[in-house]
């Protein structure tokens, strides 16, 4: 298989996946290389996600490395023969990388969990909260850059039809005016007409609520085909961070359970924003 020039974060989650195998069997890269017939080199290109890699080799890999875990395994394989060209494909080269492999994580995830504190999550945003919260971080950008950002936004909604959302929203969120009335209005009424949703869960943290001190936990949780594939991703000031490892993930999951415990329960969440929405 031809190297990538860019290969996406699912592709890179791949090979890092493999790596974290070899690593916990104690083998080199270039002892795994010589048992493939293949170089160092190209066992670095596919550990990165540069290289694809075939299920033949997935499975011969985790039989060396002694994977036991069958799901794991079966769960790697479907990551090297997905051949998925979704909508997001659309606007590579019109919108950066990381637009693309949120969309791409968003597909593949079992469950999705988030928590916001700032501003409303994208996957529940309308066009004009969208469209007001990026131009107000990039004034710069001409109307040929805003409208692909802000229609990608949109078009992350699919999701939504089938796959566990769970979302946890401090009230802030609710009360900012991030363009005028009507706009307020119309979110808030987005918010409950989603929250009524089979897979879709509301749940408000109103400012009176004793034991929350995470005003800044950022977060969106998407869980893979296994625990080990789940993903954290959180905004920082340099872009979007995935996270994967371990450690991390377990901290995510520690927190969002943390901060749900605090919320109110759906049915008085949408009772709260129905309460704000009257006060607009």
């Amino acid at each position: 298989m031809p190297p990538r020039s860019q290969p996406t974060a699912r592709q890179v989650r791949l090979g890092t996946e493999l790596r974290r195998l070899r690593d916990a069997a104690g083998m080199t890269a270039r002892e795994v290389a010589g048992f493939l017939g293949s170089t160092s080199a190209q066992m670095s290109q596919m550990e990165a996600g540069i290289a694809g890699v075939s299920e033949e080799r997935v499975r011969r890999l985790a039989a060396h490395y002694s994977c036991a875990d069958e799901a794991l395994v079966d769960a790697l394989v479907a990551m090297a023969m997905d051949r998925t060209r979704g909508w997001w494909e659309e606007y590579r080269s019109v919108l950066p990388p990381v637009f693309l492999d949120l969309a791409e994580l968003e597909h593949h995830a079992t469950f999705i969990e988030e928590i916001s504190t700032a501003h409303v999550p994208g996957l529940l945003q309308t066009e004009d909260y969208a469209r007001a919260v990026i131009e107000y971080w990039r004034p710069e950008l001409p109307e040929s850059e805003l409208a692909p950002r802000v229609e990608h936004r949109m078009r992350r909604k699919v999701v939504l039809a089938a796959t566990p959302y769970t979302v946890v929203l401090h009230e802030p969120v609710l009360r900012t005016r991030v363009a005028d009335r009507r706009a307020a209005r119309g979110q808030l009424a987005a918010i409950l007409e989603q929250s009524e949703s089979l897979s879709v869960t509301v749940r408000v943290i109103p400012f009176g609520v004793d034991g929350f001190a995470g005003a800044s936990a950022e977060l969106l949780y998407a869980g893979g085909r296994v625990p080990t594939l789940d993903t954290a991703q959180r905004d920082t000031p340099e872009g979007s961070a995935f996270m994967d490892a371990a450690a991390r993930l377990r901290s995510m999951r520690t927190l969002f359970r943390r901060v749900e415990a605090v919320s109110l329960e759906p049915t008085r969440s949408r009772d709260y924003i129905h309460r704000l929405a009257k006060e607009l």
